[in-house]
């Protein structure tokens, strides 16, 4: 497991912005150098739908996705992943064998919705 992180300011997470979203299409990533997937999250009317690449294919597939919300940070710079640029960072946390398990909440909320 990873240490740690040192102590930031209260001010300092809140520049980070992390919403929720619904997965709206999700599709084979064949082209990315590590096993992915290639997501459209819907983030409700405000930020719109946004785009990412999620090495996730440990424990989903693209059928299992569609419908489900998860989180996402929404304010890094878009980030060439491959011939897509990545518009966001979708989130997960490390299983056992290190495979990503999406984090999500636990009863359904409005897209858009702001982590605090």
């Amino acid at each position: 497991m990873d240490t740690p992180a040192e102590t930031i300011a209260f001010d300092d997470f809140l520049k980070v912005d992390i919403r929720v979203g619904t997965i709206v299409v999700a599709e084979p990533f064949p082209e990315a150098r590590k096993p992915a997937l290639r997501l459209t999250i819907d983030f409700g009317p405000e930020i719109g739908r946004k785009r990412s690449s999620a090495q996730i294919t440990e424990h989903y597939t693209p059928d299992m996705l569609v419908g489900r919300q998860v989180a996402a940070v929404v304010n890094f710079p878009p980030r060439q992943i491959g011939p897509m640029i990545s518009e966001v960072l979708t989130l997960g946390f490390p299983d056992a064998d290190g495979k990503v398990v999406l984090i999500a909440p636990t009863q359904g909320v409005p897209d858009g919705g702001r982590l605090f």
